[in-house]
């Protein structure tokens, strides 16, 4: 703690000034648990408070993690997530929990609990979205839908179809021919920061951007039906240009998108943020279960296919600044106030 004044950092935590997240945790005596400078909880009297630049040398002065403002992943919880996950990139089968729980050392609901924390999702869910992310790249070139469809981890051609329909909105076979027979319907609504297309499968929302139109649609789904409008979509799309006006009113907008295991995750992580809150890119990157792919946060954000339905407007680089918005600086700032 010799580069940290300690009164400084003290009223930095009174503050809850989330500009210092990252720059250093706070232990509480009186609990035994370490803080990141904005966690919610209350704070302890001054006397109580210790002072430490990361999780690592809060926890060797024996402090555990915040369950609430979860300040790092535990050193040792850490490294079993990422021996978890590696373990369920390099299987070509379902590992089932108890093995993947006795490889890493933790008992299997411990272990449940903490990968979902760190990534957002369950071990299971993760193994799923890594099957369907090499299902479609094999799906995408090949002629034989069975033989991709083993090829890409599955017990049998009955289980991918059981995914497919939920995750991809599609049959296999209608994704080996780039989506054709999925209908597709499209809208230009108007909103408060500009013309929003909104587009939707009879699933749940498959494209929402600002300035962009059905052309954008053609280009990432070549083989499916695309059409103006419908019933469907009339209601829909009001519920997201209320969402534009008033962001994180209504969580249960149906979804029907993809993306690589990684930007599931991030996109996942991200519908976890609180309409108000914001979090880092390396934040973010811990709770996808990558803690070192802060880059590669900023790429899985700027990929993120729904506006404002996955809050991407709510990461910002770690020094408080607002960092990047694939629809613009003067957007993402309107939809912080509009939280505020």
């Amino acid at each position: 703690m010799s580069e940290l004044d300690p009164e400084t950092a003290w009223n930095a935590f009174v503050a809850r000034d989330r500009a210092q997240d990252g720059a250093f945790v706070v232990g509480v005596a009186s609990t035994g648990i370490y803080c990141r400078p904005s966690c919610p909880a209350r704070r302890p009297r001054r006397e109580h408070a210790r002072f430490f630049t990361d999780g690592g040398e809060a926890e060797a002065a024996g402090f555990r993690a915040c369950l609430r403002c979860v300040p790092e992943a535990a050193p040792r919880e850490r490294v079993a997530v990422e021996r978890a996950a590696a373990m369920l990139r390099e299987a070509r089968a379902p590992v089932r929990l108890q093995v993947l729980a006795a490889a890493v050392g933790y008992a299997p609901h411990h272990l449940g609990r903490i990968f979902k924390r760190a990534t957002g999702v369950t071990p299971a869910a993760y193994a799923r979205a890594l099957r369907g992310e090499r299902a479609s790249v094999a799906l995408s070139g090949a002629e034989d839908v069975t033989s991709a469809i083993y090829d890409a981890g599955y017990a049998a051609p009955s289980r991918f179809y059981g995914d497919a329909r939920a995750r991809m909105g599609m049959v296999p076979s209608a994704w080996v021919r780039g989506g054709a027979g999925v209908t597709i319907a499209w809208t230009i609504a108007s909103t408060s920061l500009g013309p929003l297309l909104v587009a939707a499968t009879d699933k749940g929302l498959c494209r929402v951007a600002f300035e962009e139109d059905d052309a954008t649609l053609h280009t990432r789904f070549p083989a499916a039906d695309i059409v103006a409008g419908s019933e469907m979509l009339e209601a829909l799309a009001a519920r997201v240009v209320a969402e534009v006006e008033c962001p994180g009113r209504d969580p249960s907008l149906p979804r029907d998108v993809q993306g690589t295991a990684f930007q599931e995750a991030v996109w996942a992580a991200l519908r976890a943020i609180p309409a108000g809150e914001t979090r880092s890119y390396a934040e973010l990157a811990v709770a996808a279960g990558h803690p070192s792919a802060v880059r590669a946060v900023g790429s899985a954000c700027g990929a993120n296919p729904l506006a404002v339905v996955v809050p991407c407007h709510r990461v910002q680089r770690g020094d408080g600044s607002a960092g990047g918005y694939a629809w613009g600086m003067e957007r993402k700032a309107a939809l912080r106030e509009r939280e505020r």
